[in-house]
């Protein structure tokens, strides 16, 4: 049995609501991270009608150390994908929709067109609301940032460095710290770019400078919002934990990412990229240096 620190320990979150939650998504065949990557915030969120949309299939074709998505040959792409995902949205009636998806290195656009579809989708079905887009790496094409930054305009555009620079080929053998980097730069520098978000995991034998580091790096390719959570090991397969990181020292990271310059930080031990992602929105919203 995993003997885990005392603030690792999750209250009880009200099941009725969580419960819906999970017959609507499986009445619309939709996946999420949150059931796929056995999110330790699922009940909480689902019980909050919060959830992050995961499309293109519920197979990634990267299989990363530290991520419990199933990877391997992906399925085709679900053409009426967008419309289940608009109605979803609909029936929760949120305000905010924060989709993300597999990697898909098999598609000729890597799934940028999809995501397209599917955001265009959510707004005309469901005016007024804010979308965040969680991409995968898109191995740093332009063409494929360009194309959901200039037809959709999100209001987020969000994409993990996951883990500091040392550990990147470790954790993501089939991704590159830099490139993704320069992922969140290119959207950064996009003309009408608002939020630019990233996450980090930690627990897994970073040091102190090198997370500072990578609030610098962050920072100056124009990230604007972070969040940092704790790495907890899916199963045996994955890396194992190196560290269990206090609610204190999480609470120091947010005063460091601040002193780099990120604008917005949420940090601690069930933070996770998505976490009350809302929130990010309300801040920039009432924030001058991020103009709506």
């Amino acid at each position: 049995m995993r003997q885990y620190p005392r603030w690792l320990h999750k209250g009880f979150s009200p099941d009725g609501t969580a419960r819906h939650v999970r017959e609507l998504l499986s009445d619309l065949g939709l996946n999420t991270v949150c059931e796929s990557a056995l999110c330790p915030n699922l009940r909480e969120c689902y019980s909050q009608r919060q959830l992050t949309f995961m499309i293109l299939g519920n197979r990634c074709t990267r299989s990363c150390r530290f991520c419990a998505v199933d990877s391997g040959r992906p399925v085709p792409v679900a053409e009426d994908e967008p419309f289940r995902v608009a109605e979803a949205a609909r029936r929760l009636g949120l305000r905010h929709v924060v989709i993300t998806s597999v990697a898909r290195d098999d598609l000729r656009d890597e799934g940028a067109g999809h995501f397209v579809k599917v955001v265009r989708a959510v707004r005309d079905r469901n005016p007024g609301l804010s979308v965040e887009v969680l991409v995968p790496d898109f191995h740093a094409r332009k063409d494929c940032v360009d194309l959901i930054l200039e037809q959709v305009h999100p209001e987020v555009f969000a994409h993990n460095v996951e883990t500091i620079e040392r550990l990147s080929n470790l954790l993501r053998p089939q991704a590159d710290y830099r490139r993704s980097l320069e992922v969140l730069e290119l959207a950064a520098r996009h003309p009408g770019s608002q939020i630019i978000k990233s996450s980090l995991m930690v627990g897994l034998g970073e040091t102190e400078a090198e997370i500072m580091q990578t609030f610098q790096d962050l920072v100056r390719v124009g990230a604007t919002h972070l969040t940092i959570g704790q790495y907890l090991r899916p199963d045996a397969d994955h890396l194992p934990v190196m560290e269990y990181i206090s609610p204190e020292r999480f609470r120091h990271y947010e005063q460091l990412a601040a002193q780099c310059g990120l604008m917005w930080i949420q940090a601690g031990p069930f933070v996770r990229s998505s976490y009350h992602a809302v929130d990010a929105v309300h801040f920039a919203s009432q924030n001058e240096k991020v103009i709506f």
